[in-house]
């Protein structure tokens, strides 16, 4: 006879939950954050309470900003483990949709488990209830559908039997990972059931290493073999598979020079010999010189954004082929290329195997050394009569405070080129961009939840004023839990990015910076509203002063935050490449006409290419 044991629902899969372990043994899900409302705190917010010390319980200020910090703490794990959030029916879980797309975009693991409407519909319409007249079995929680890699709604509590596998399954497979939403209905929650003991048996989830085909895998090492002028364009996937290292011996073997994307930076340290930086719109002149030139482009673990590739513009060798390194079969095959569809440490070492003494020819010289001799003097220290330091300087000096354990982290405006071409990243996992879904107000969630994934390092958050005010309530969680991290806010008055953007493209500046808004001039101040929420705040005036404080931030304890005013217009002019945004064909603006026929010209070149 099969052993039993009664427990509701939310008892059950609280239960699971603190059963599913890693390799290393410890708990694949760290702890939930939690919002309680009616849908969750009645069923969920009692198995938590009696489960509190088998797993954590966060309480957080925003559905949103919560998940934001759990899908920070699976990334800057390298998606080795993960958190769960949980929120009421409505409000709540329409506002996890923002973060579901993050993780979604960016291949990263997170539970959510939304509170739903009444299984039984007894009361049906309940408090924040989104009625669809045509179809009764909608709720607001299939707004979570196709930002979801899976989608449940739990309406009896056995269901939960098949769902959670399914789920730990999705989060814990490298093709497949991505958010998992189960939409709870609050009913069933609070229903018993007699549970299969052995169903919370623990369970270790194995993260899989996929090895290559080998007709894949003979077919591009041939490719390679060919090539005169092969490049390496290194992904979030290289960090994800724990290939970093594998990455820099393969081209250090092979010779072939390594680009790196937003998610890809800091796989191989900044002055490895054959890191020739940032690629595409936000790359070095170094890496796009060699990526134009290339005979053949080699993806390891990257999705090929628009970011990465300019549009598609930048590979402009005719005779250009292209690989792609990926788990994923769908990014593999992207855009015609040959797909080598395997882990990408594994299929680093079957290639270097498949290759032998094999090296490509030595891409040009000097490439590296004229980029830096361009940038290394905008991010130096200014002199006397500095009245409004550039972004360029702040990032020289955060580079400078900066020590073998800090983690630089960003998401949304001007900071993540600037810091794509400029930061210098020491190893692996030093740089933490949220740059697939480029979503302002990652930025405070995402630094507390990554230095809650690693509590030792030092972790430094770049944001400007617009993702400051778009979302700061997880700066009060951070202070009333003690977790430690700098935050460096670059105050221009506006969006900065956009608004020179907007001028790029002929547009006058237009609602973007405060001044040509309809809000007035910008009055907040910055640190008094931080010091509020409990992190101890300054407001410096010039670079000496901000490298002051950063040094005083190093002895803090919870959120260090310091204010600087900037100026909105300087970017760095050096590198960089042309990224297809569309400009208005008929204007009465000047500029926007000549920014179209630019425009066209670009287009005509990249279709020709």
């Amino acid at each position: 006879m099969t052993k039993t044991i009664r427990l509701t629902a939310a008892q059950a899969l609280v239960r699971y939950l603190t059963a599913q372990l890693t390799e290393s043994g410890e708990p694949f899900i760290a702890g939930v954050w939690a919002i309680f409302g009616h849908g969750n705190v009645a069923g969920l917010g009692e198995a938590l309470h009696a489960s509190r010390d088998a797993i954590p319980t966060w309480r957080g200020h925003n559905e949103q900003t919560m998940a934001h910090a759990a899908i920070a703490y699976a990334k800057q794990s390298a998606r080795r483990r993960a958190m769960a959030v949980t929120s009421s029916i409505g409000p709540g879980a329409t506002n996890l949709v923002t973060a579901a797309a993050l993780a979604h975009v960016n291949r990263l693991p997170v539970l959510l488990i939304p509170g739903d409407v009444f299984a039984d519909r007894g009361p049906d319409p309940v408090l924040q209830q989104v009625e669809d007249w045509g179809d009764g079995t909608v709720s607001a929680n299939d707004c979570l559908r196709p930002v979801s890699r899976y989608f449940d709604r739990i309406t009896r509590p056995e269901q939960l039997l098949t769902a959670l596998p399914r789920a730990f399954r999705t989060m814990t497979d490298p093709a497949e990972c991505g958010p998992v939403t189960l939409a709870f209905c609050q009913d069933v929650q609070a229903e018993a059931h007699d549970w299969p003991v052995a169903f919370f048996e623990p369970v270790t989830w194995r993260i899989r290493r996929p090895h290559p085909d080998p007709v894949e895998l003979e077919t591009v090492a041939d490719m390679i073999r060919a090539a005169t002028a092969p490049v390496i364009v290194a992904g979030g996937g290289v960090h994800y598979a724990g290939a970093a290292g594998t990455l820099a011996a393969f081209a250090r073997t092979h010779g072939i020079p390594v680009v790196e994307s937003q998610a890809g930076k800091s796989a191989l340290a900044w002055d490895d010999d054959w890191n020739f930086g940032p690629v595409g719109v936000t790359g070095a002149s170094s890496a796009n010189a060699v990526c134009a030139a290339a005979d053949l482009v080699i993806g390891v673990g990257t999705r090929f954004q628009d970011f990465t590739t300019g549009s598609w513009a930048l590979f402009a060798n005719p005779g250009r082929r292209l690989v792609s390194v990926n788990v994923a079969a769908y990014d593999a095959m992207k855009h015609g290329a040959v797909p080598l569809c395997a882990d990408a440490k594994a299929a680093l070492e079957a290639l270097t195997a498949a290759l032998g003494p094999h090296r490509a020819p030595a891409p040009k010289p000097g490439l590296k050394a004229e980029w830096f001799a361009a940038v290394d003097p905008l991010t130096a220290a200014p002199g006397e009569g500095n009245a409004l330091p550039t972004d360029q300087q702040v990032i020289g000096a955060v580079q400078r405070a900066a020590g073998p354990d800090t983690v630089v982290m960003c998401a949304a405006g001007t900071m993540p080129g600037e810091l794509h071409k400029l930061w210098k990243a020491p190893r692996p996992g030093a740089y933490h961009m949220e740059y697939g879904f480029s979503c302002m107000g990652y930025e405070i969630a995402g630094a507390m939840g990554i230095a809650m994934a690693e509590p030792d390092r030092d972790v430094v958050c770049m944001i400007g004023d617009g993702s400051y005010m778009m979302a700061n309530s997880e700066l009060a969680t951070a202070a009333a839990m003690g977790v430690t991290f700098t935050v460096v806010l670059t105050d221009n008055r506006g969006y900065g990015c956009i608004n020179r953007l907007q001028i790029g493209t002929g547009g006058a500046e237009f609602n973007n910076l405060l001044d040509h808004s309809s809000a007035a001039a910008s009055n907040i101040d910055f640190a008094a509203h931080a010091a509020s929420m409990g992190a101890a705040a300054v407001h410096v005036s010039s670079i000496a002063e901000l490298e002051d404080a950063l040094d005083r931030a190093k002895q803090a304890t919870g959120p260090f935050v310091v204010v600087i005013d900037t100026d909105p217009y300087p970017s760095t002019p050096h590198g960089g490449h042309w990224w297809d945004v569309a400009v208005p064909e008929v204007s009465d603006r000047t500029e926007v006409n000549q920014a179209r026929a630019g425009y066209e010209a670009a287009r005509r070149s990249r279709i020709a290419g």
